[in-house]
């Protein structure tokens, strides 16, 4: 899709200032800081069974709801807090999913715990390096891949929550770990 400045984008990042904005600086590009990639993983959960540009449109709210997605307060949170966000029409109201959040805190300080970062716990299943796709059309991008099943699966034996292999491999896409830029948009060869 071209706009005004003849930038042709991924199929997706059409009709909408907010997923233009998304895809042209965040979406793909290598993600190493530790909120950032906490952030990433509570949105992803959140979006599980609704549209991305839904939990976008929600992005500040979350960030204000949950503390900046500073870690260890998130894993602080208890049931009294889980029922004062539950009141905020700002975010996906959804305890499990919520509660989830807490829960993926809490295991986020574990495997910082164990690896020194979560960067580098997350990163080693691509071996440090985004990988490189090659896709002509949006139909071609799977939705999940051997990978996003591999990271999937270890995050369910820590105990993580909202964690299937297509959340995981959103959460792959978003943070750059691996480009899924179609081949005609301008952000694949900046990213490859």
């Amino acid at each position: 899709m071209a706009d005004a400045s003849h930038k042709t984008r991924c199929a997706w990042a059409g009709g909408s200032d907010i997923y233009q904005a998304y895809h042209d600086q965040e979406w793909g590009v290598p993600l190493h800081d530790e909120r950032a990639l906490f952030e990433f993983l509570v949105l992803e959960g959140a979006q599980a069974g609704l549209s991305w540009i839904t939990i976008l449109k929600k992005r500040e709210a979350y960030r204000e709801a949950f503390d900046n997605f500073d870690v260890a307060r998130v894993a602080s949170y208890d049931e009294r807090k889980i029922a004062s966000l539950m009141q905020n029409s700002g975010i996906v109201r959804n305890h499990l999913k919520l509660q989830s959040a807490v829960t993926n805190a809490q295991k986020f300080l574990a495997v910082q715990e164990e690896f020194g970062s979560f960067d580098i716990f997350i990163w080693r299943f691509v071996e440090g390096v985004p990988q490189q796709n090659n896709w002509r059309s949006r139909s071609a991008v799977p939705g999940s891949t051997e990978t996003s099943d591999a990271i999937s699966k270890e995050l369910k034996q820590r105990g993580f929550k909202f964690v299937g292999s297509t959340i995981c491999y959103a959460f792959m896409q978003a943070t750059g770990m691996v480009n899924d830029h179609t081949i005609d948009c301008f952000r694949y060869k900046q990213l490859k």
